[in-house]
């Protein structure tokens, strides 16, 4: 019933056994499944049950696009035709469902994914006031083009735009949303993707849009329709977004975006320059083009206050220990500015334009309240920070952001997720929560070692989440990782000596082109840092290129999913990448059959919330690196593992290009996390002798 490709593992049995216990019994469950397990069929199984059987709500959460779309597009249609039940398109909004079907499948997204049809026209109808440069209105024309063939309404199927920053002019906005009084009411994508939701039983989203809703819902209200049980996948990721979402932030470009879309000083663009046109009261659309300009100053004026407390910072990451490191300067202009947008609603003609001056006094006023909670430091246990992007080394102008996350989420998430009964605010929590990844445990475990054994295994991720009490299991893959990968430590490396960037990425540049050139190039490249990785990418180039060997550089030549596409057309690429491409990424056969893993995957310890993650364990007694450093770097380590082998026909190797995994003392802690029975090869290979000092 479920294809010829289908094969019974006992591992996903078990799993799916676990989480239906968990589901009827009440609680939380951590499963580590690992590649190859099928755990999403082993946790949508139960899922469906709990849907059909009892009349109960499911929210499935992923991490990452890709999985997904595989449970939309694949997994749930096919349970769906598995068990005779009438197929119900998750992904399109617009698709017909039966609200009476046993089986309600929903892919919720965030209402910013969706285009507003009302304020699409609207922009369209104004586009030569709202917007300076032909290039904006060739991509407000192509979102047009786009909306008129749509099925869903959504970024998902919209191509890439020359000017991106458009989408928010015609985006779905809760501020600025009219409702039943608006004539698109019915044929809004938004509105009937909600619809959609409300209806349905078994919820699929993102883990932004869970933690976001979950952070609503810690202030008394949210946007998901109340479930019983919830499946958080890729469940390595939670505490990240979690903290990301119970936190603020503040960014140049945020600020400035909004500014620039209510006015511009060239050529006299932007929302309020086309209100005053409409408008048999200019005064207050003038007054308000005032606010706008004394808020750009003092923009201005705060960012750069922030750039040169930055500078004078550089040693250090950017953490800001006290409050008041820079003057206010944005909260009470901000403030005027919003109050003056809210009084420019009794002007307004059109029904249209109060909705949509409410939209941007609400942005105003959150940029105001953000400023008050960043620079006086209100939100308690939290650390903040000053951070930079882009500058002359990027060729895009520098931007300052000011943030702020909680040093720990544990304690928000057993209160708001965890512990069963009733929230504080009255909500009821969820029956049952269970947490699934291929790496959630520090090591590999056998089936008859005992329970507190295995428990151990999950220490750092029950402490980091807040879950104690947790049933865990721990399941490996069917794979033969003894005979389809080796892995490989060049014990020839050096670590990175302080003051000699230089003369070690000139010998790691070497070591990655001996291990690419070992598999003829179909290699995963994997680096801690950006720094080192471009350092690299620039002494190989030549080399790949002289070789026919396509080389793949993360952060220039394109996106993510783009370099990924690219790298699975050329069994001989080799991509260099950091960050997202050490988990998430998914590809078989012949096209990847060597990653290179360039160090140990340890956070940098002045990062400020790893550094105060470090101090706080540190303030109790504990031990930093014990405890938090090195479980974070050896799940880490096993998702870049992970990458080799993701399926029975795969083979290849893994090279590990940091001796510390065989030399230092903790070292064998990373290797107690493999597969068992995977064997350590130690190449020690002649170098040349110059390199010997360096050593």
């Amino acid at each position: 019933m479920l294809g010829e490709s289908y094969e019974p593992r006992p591992e996903q049995l078990a799993m799916a056994g676990a989480v239906a216990d968990a589901m009827h019994a009440g609680g939380t469950l951590l499963a580590e499944a690992g590649t190859g397990v099928g755990k999403s069929f082993a946790y949508l199984v139960p899922a469906i049950q709990r849907a059909i059987h009892h009349g109960q709500t499911v929210v499935v959460a992923t991490n990452t696009i890709a999985l997904q779309e595989q449970l939309v597009r694949k997994d749930i249609p096919m349970l769906q035709r598995a068990l005779g039940l009438d197929p119900i398109d998750a992904e399109s909004p617009t698709a017909p469902d039966n609200p009476d079907a046993p089986l309600r499948p929903a892919l919720v997204k965030g209402r910013g994914n969706y285009v507003s049809l009302r304020r699409l026209e609207l922009a369209s109808k104004r586009q030569d006031k709202l917007f300076a440069d032909p290039a904006m209105r060739r991509t407000l024309h192509a979102i047009e083009d786009w909306a008129a063939e749509t099925q869903d309404g959504s970024l998902t199927s919209l191509p890439q735009l020359e000017r991106p920053g458009i989408w928010d002019r015609v985006q779905s906005d809760s501020g600025n949303c009219m409702g039943r009084k608006c004539r698109n009411f019915d044929i809004c994508f938004y509105q009937r993707s909600r619809r959609k939701m409300e209806r349905a039983n078994l919820l699929i989203c993102n883990h932004a849009v869970f933690f976001s809703d979950l952070a609503l819902r810690a202030r008394g209200f949210g946007f998901l329709p109340r479930y019983d049980h919830v499946i958080l996948d890729e469940a390595h990721s939670v505490e990240d977004v979690a903290s990301e979402h119970f936190g603020v932030s503040l960014s140049e470009g945020k600020v400035n975006h909004l500014l620039s879309a209510l006015f511009v000083e060239r050529g006299a663009k932007g929302y309020l320059p086309n209100l005053a046109t409409a408008s048999t009261e200019t005064e207050p659309v003038q007054k308000a083009i005032r606010h706008v300009r004394e808020a750009r100053d003092a923009a201005g004026a705060f960012f750069e206050s922030l750039t040169f407390w930055r500078q004078e910072h550089a040693q250090g990451a950017g953490r800001v220990r006290e409050p008041g490191i820079v003057d206010n300067l944005l909260t009470h202009p901000f403030r005027e500015l919003a109050t003056q947008l809210r009084n420019l609603r009794e002007f307004a003609q059109q029904e249209a334009d109060k909705f949509e001056l409410n939209a941007y006094a609400e942005r105003a006023s959150d940029i105001a309240d953000s400023a008050d909670v960043l620079v006086d430091q209100t939100l308690e246990g939290c650390a903040y920070w000053v951070e930079s992007s882009g500058g002359a080394a990027s060729g895009r102008p520098p931007r300052v952001t000011i943030a702020c996350s909680p040093i720990e989420v544990a304690p928000i998430l057993r209160q708001h997720l965890f512990d069963r009964g009733e929230s504080p605010d009255e909500s009821p929590l969820p029956t049952s929560v269970t947490l699934t990844s291929a790496t959630l445990t520090t090591r590999s475990t056998s089936e008859d070692e005992a329970a507190e054994h295995k428990e151990t295994a999950f220490a750092h991720a029950i402490e980091r989440l807040g879950c104690e009490g947790a049933a865990v299991l721990q399941l490996g893959s069917p794979f033969e990782y003894t005979t389809q990968v080796r892995v490989v430590v060049d014990m020839t490396m050096a670590s990175p000596k302080y003051g000699q960037p230089g003369a070690y990425h000139d010998l790691l540049a070497q070591r990655v082109l001996t291990q690419v050139e070992s598999t003829d190039g179909g290699a995963f490249v994997l680096f801690t840092s950006f720094s080192a990785l471009y350092a690299v990418a620039d002494r190989i180039r030549h080399d790949l290129l002289e070789q026919g060997m396509p080389m793949l550089v993360q952060g220039r030549d394109g996106s993510r999913s783009l370099i990924l596409e690219r790298f699975r057309d050329d069994p001989r690429s080799v991509l260099l990448g950091a960050a997202s491409f050490w988990q998430g990424v998914d590809v078989r056969g012949e096209g990847l059959r060597n990653v290179v893993i360039t160090r140990l995957p340890f956070d940098p310890p002045d990062r400020p919330l790893t550094e105060a993650r470090l101090e706080r364990i540190k303030e109790r007694g504990g031990d930093p690196f014990r405890e938090e450093s090195l479980p974070r770097a050896i799940i880490r380590f096993k998702q870049g593992f992970g990458r080799l082998i993701r399926s029975r026909d795969d083979q290849g190797q893994v090279a590990v290009l940091d001796p510390r995994i065989v030399t230092a003392g903790y070292g064998r802690k990373f290797l107690a996390a493999l597969p068992p029975g995977v064997e350590i090869e130690r190449r020690s290979a002649d170098h040349d002798s110059s390199d010997d000092s360096f050593l």
